[in-house]
């Protein structure tokens, strides 16, 4: 009799486990959160992301100090580390002196020729014409006497290749003194202009170039790494610095696809951690995946491995530094205001 009483109690233990187990098997949605628990709160979990911004100078040379370490926190804008900014001042230096000059250049167009160079050329016009009315008078001369056989052919010919000449020059100081009178052409201005904005836009990028001589901080963080020391001379785009943002900082989540009716963009969720279970982070859907997808391994659902589920990103509003890189969170999105009032 003791045995067969000991079988009925072995057999009344194994159908209570059992039964014990299929009750936790089939709640296991609830427990880890791909169904609303309790009808009230949908539970997800997820990790937090945080971006991460690699640091480097714009442009190439020796670096001549680092400002801060790994570890440090850094805000927006503050400078990181400086390059030996020598080569850089001196192209400024050039690119100012150049611009003087095409300044001095395109204001002495615009001014147009002095009264002086007017008057001179006036005078040497005036002169080339008295030097014209001599060769001229010359030539008649030689012309009235050659009849008579007083003046030979050679001396005719001279006085008048005398007059011609001296009729060329005349000319050619009129054309002078006109192209004085009427001032600078329009087109050499124009010239000048650009090629004064050309040497203004070189200045410009060597005061740029000598800016990006030190390094600052794109916004407020905490630096992960420092890749480079003093000394080193690095290349444009050579990475410096690892910094991780203080913000914005993001929770990635996943939401099966029942309970996804319940996940839209602007939705307030709160975010807890582990390590501070009791203080909540408000939080907001910022994107869910118009795209299913697999469950990653990442995700502690064994049972749910094969089904699809939708990847959401959630922005925590006010991120104080409790929430690190990595870490596992979970987030707990409030039943509707109409179905929490109907039920």
């Amino acid at each position: 009799m003791s045995g067969s009483r000991g079988r009925k109690a072995a057999i009344l233990l194994a159908l209570a486990l059992a039964a014990t187990a299929a009750g936790w098997w089939f709640d296991l949605p609830g427990r880890v959160g791909w169904r609303e628990s309790r009808g009230e709160v949908l539970t997800l979990y997820g990790n937090v992301d945080i971006r991460q911004a690699r640091l480097g100078f714009r442009v190439g040379g020796r670096i001549a100090e680092v400002l801060v370490d790994e570890g440090d926190r850094v805000e927006a804008g503050q400078p990181l580390a400086r390059l030996d900014a020598g080569p850089a001042a001196d192209a400024v230096r050039a690119a100012e002196a150049q611009v003087a000059s095409l300044e001095a250049v395109l204001d002495k167009l615009m001014a147009g020729p002095r009264r002086a160079e007017i008057e001179q050329a006036r005078a040497a016009y005036l002169e080339r014409q008295a030097d014209f009315e001599n060769a001229q008078l010359a030539y008649e001369r030689q012309n009235q006497l050659r009849p008579s056989g007083a003046a030979s052919q050679a001396n005719l010919d001279q006085a008048t290749a005398a007059r011609d000449m001296a009729r060329a020059r005349v000319e050619s100081a009129r054309a002078a003194l006109r192209l004085l009178e009427d001032g600078t052409r329009p087109e050499d201005i124009a010239a000048a202009r650009a090629n004064l904005d050309a040497a203004r836009a070189s200045l410009a990028a060597a005061r740029t170039a000598l800016a990006d001589t030190e390094l600052h901080a794109p916004s407020a963080g905490v630096i992960l790494s420092r890749v480079e020391e003093p000394g080193a001379i690095v290349a444009s785009g050579d990475v410096v610095y690892v910094l991780s943002l203080e913000a914005p900082v993001f929770v990635r989540a996943y939401v099966g696809e029942p309970d996804l009716g319940r996940i839209r963009p602007g939705l307030p969720v709160e975010v807890t951690n582990d390590t501070e279970p009791g203080r909540a982070h408000r939080g907001t859907v910022g994107f869910v995946s118009p795209v299913a997808e697999f469950t990653p391994k990442t995700v502690e659902t064994p049972a749910l491995r094969t089904d699809l589920v939708y990847r959401l990103r959630i922005v925590v509003d006010a991120p104080d530094g409790s929430l690190r890189q990595g870490m596992p969170v979970t987030v707990r999105v409030p039943r509707p205001a109409a179905e929490a009032g109907g039920g």
